[in-house]
């Protein structure tokens, strides 16, 4: 999951998931920072086209092309421009509450193969 952030807001959002929540550090991924939250990473991201908080999650599936005709047949608004994904398996949706949702191939399914 990611919590998109705006710049000015992220050196307190990191110390607080670090220094008062005491979340274990899940490393750095270029302008993000991932702390492990359960089972799960938690990746807090800086992002100047955003002026709140927003929590994005993800959805994982082994079959893209199914999980994007399940969703359109539900009427699930696609979002792909929210983030360009380059070469990233992938898309975006939004929910009714506008949460977004990264839909991605689940790496464990391929290494299954």
């Amino acid at each position: 999951m990611a919590m998109k952030v705006p710049p000015h807001q992220v050196d307190d959002t990191v110390r607080f998931y670090r220094d008062v929540l005491g979340l274990a550090d899940a490393g750095v991924d270029g302008d993000s920072v991932g702390f492990h939250f359960g089972d799960k990473v938690l990746w807090i991201d800086a992002v100047p086209t955003v002026s709140q908080a927003e929590l994005w999650l993800e959805i994982q599936t082994d079959d893209l092309d199914a999980a994007a005709a399940h969703f359109e047949a539900h009427g699930v608004t696609r979002c792909d421009d929210i983030e360009p994904l380059g070469e990233f398996p992938g898309f975006w949706i939004s929910s009714p509450a506008q949460m977004i949702h990264l839909v991605a191939n689940d790496n464990d399914a391929d290494d299954e193969e």
